[in-house]
């Protein structure tokens, strides 16, 4: 944990992947071939206010769907990359594009597909239902589930390391 919190210090770039992450990795169809996905509103509060503490918010994603469109702009995430098949083409061309270290990001993925760019962040994380083999490789394994809280948990972990959190948390004790 101690290990994780230094890491966690330096972050100015968290980084989500959608499916079993920001959602519980399920996938649900209509009959008209529409694509939904559930998010936890706590997840999306958290992500609003580690953005507001200074840290910039991303998406990498190996689907493509216009719910992930729709999420990130009721977020005001504008750095998505969506059917990124290569995550770590996605993550080394974000990274230019923001002029950022790998040092200064955050990833949190929950599949194997993800372990190239976990295993080059600086702040890697996953949640309590990814393969072992991604276990290993987090910094950090949450305790709540992708889609149940995992993401806040995340977010609140970073500013609390950053020391960004009693103030965020002040404006709503007034």
């Amino acid at each position: 944990m101690k290990q994780a919190t230094l890491r966690a210090q330096p972050v100015r770039l968290a980084i989500f992947d959608v499916d079993g992450v920001m959602t519980d990795g399920r996938l649900y169809f209509g009959d008209d071939g529409q694509e939904y996905k559930a998010f936890h509103s706590l997840d999306g509060h958290g992500m609003k206010m580690l953005a507001q503490s200074g840290v910039q918010l991303a998406i990498i994603t190996g689907r493509t769907s216009q719910v992930v469109v729709h999420r990130a702009r009721n977020l005001g995430i504008e750095l998505v990359y969506q059917g990124a098949g290569d995550k770590l083409a996605a993550y080394d061309e974000l990274l230019r594009r923001v002029g950022l270290t790998p040092e200064q990001t955050a990833y949190m993925g929950d599949d194997v597909v993800d372990l190239p760019v976990l295993l080059r962040c600086g702040l890697a994380l996953t949640v309590p239902t990814a393969p072992g083999e991604v276990q290993q490789h987090a910094h950090l394994v949450t305790a709540r589930e992708g889609g149940r809280g995992a993401v806040r948990e995340v977010c609140e972990f970073i500013m609390k390391a950053q020391g960004t959190w009693a103030g965020l948390l002040a404006h709503y004790l007034q």
